[in-house]
């Protein structure tokens, strides 16, 4: 259990641990239910909010800082709709979050959220804006949840239906090495009286962190993998994803594999096209080799131009030739749609520019 001290955030604790607490102090149990549908379903930002509580329970929250909202730093407006928000932690610490929404005709619209787990990142990946910044540290639970909450507290002013449908562990950071606190934030993101948001709706995404995709397919859940793989051999692969070089395509996969196996869920493959780097035909080739025989769904994502690494994407009639070879390989792949490139909504770019770094 997580007792209420002055280094607790509220949003990232479940009823039953508030409850627990706040039975200790002489209050009833069913407090910590109702603080938990305040905080995590209503997205309050103050105690001062919570009507229903004793004003002097508001009032020990308050003083003790044990709601800690993320302070806006800065937001920007795509012409797509896309909105990249940065934020500042309590330390200082700069991450970003971003929020697609799409537009539905039949159905209800859904609005997607991409996440970050990690101020900074430790892996270096060097088409990766975030990875050229270095790491800073892990974010708590309470951080990662906060970025959909605050999200859900600013766009529901004006529109009090808002709704997060979608979610994405695809931000600044690798999930995989800040495991229990994105597990502890999958659980409030998908509890009942939180924002109750469908397993099959929540995607995280990793670098090939083999341990931590073991780890995952071993979890009773319903949520989908994605693999950033972004090369078919070994040795193009650790050049430009050091990653690689601990946790090699063949251990990666095996891995994947074994999630597919557990719970049937079909594998996303994420592969930022680079110019000249791996973008030919042989490539596609490749990747369809290690993937016969199992049900993927790769996306070929027009590498964002990182000023340090030179990366480039490759011209529109080179993508759309790489496309169709991997769909004679047999692979369900398609061109993943971009958003946001007018307002730097790649990972880390945004971050970047407020330190000063090198902008692309």
């Amino acid at each position: 259990m997580h007792p209420l001290t002055e280094k607790t955030e509220l949003r990232g604790l479940l009823p039953e641990e508030m409850a627990q607490t706040l039975q200790e102090w002489g209050h009833p149990a069913y407090r910590g239910k109702q603080i938990f549908k305040w905080v995590q379903s209503r997205a309050v930002r103050e105690a001062a909010e919570m009507t229903d509580l004793p004003q002097a329970l508001r009032s020990k929250i308050e003083a003790e800082r044990w709601l800690r909202p993320l302070a806006l730093s800065c937001c920007r407006v795509s012409k797509d709709g896309t909105e990249k928000y940065l934020w500042q932690l309590a330390d200082g610490e700069l991450i970003e979050t971003v929020l697609m929404p799409y537009r539905r005709s039949q159905t209800r619209d859904r609005v997607t959220v991409c996440l970050s787990t990690q101020a900074g990142c430790p892996l270096g990946c060097k088409f990766c804006a975030t990875g050229q910044q270095g790491f800073r540290r892990n974010l708590t639970a309470g951080e990662i949840v906060s970025q959909v909450l605050d999200i859900t507290h600013r766009k529901g002013q004006s529109d009090p239906d808002f709704k997060v449908t979608n979610l994405v562990f695809m931000g600044m950071g690798e999930p995989f090495l800040n495991y229990e606190q994105v597990r502890r934030a999958i659980e409030l993101f998908t509890h009942p009286e939180g924002q109750n948001i469908g397993q099959r709706r929540i995607t995280v995404s990793t670098s090939g962190i083999v341990p931590g995709i073991e780890r995952f397919a071993r979890e009773n859940w319903e949520i989908n993998l994605a693999l950033s793989l972004h090369a078919a051999d070994d040795q193009l692969r650790s050049q430009w994803m050091p990653v690689n070089r601990q946790y090699p395509i063949e251990k990666v996969l095996n891995a994947c594999r074994r999630y597919w196996e557990q719970g049937r869920r079909r594998l996303s493959v994420e592969y930022a096209l680079i110019e000249g780097v791996n973008d030919r035909l042989e490539d596609a080739r490749q990747l369809g080799k290690l993937f016969t025989r199992w049900p993927i769904h790769l996306n070929v994502i027009p590498v964002n131009p990182v000023t340090e690494s030179g990366a480039r994407r490759p011209d529109k009639a080179r993508m759309v030739q790489f496309l169709d070879e991997l769909k004679r390989q047999g692979i369900d792949a398609v061109i993943r749609e971009e958003r946001g490139v007018d307002i730097e909504a790649a990972c880390g770019q945004l971050r970047g520019a407020a330190h000063g770094e090198g902008e692309t």
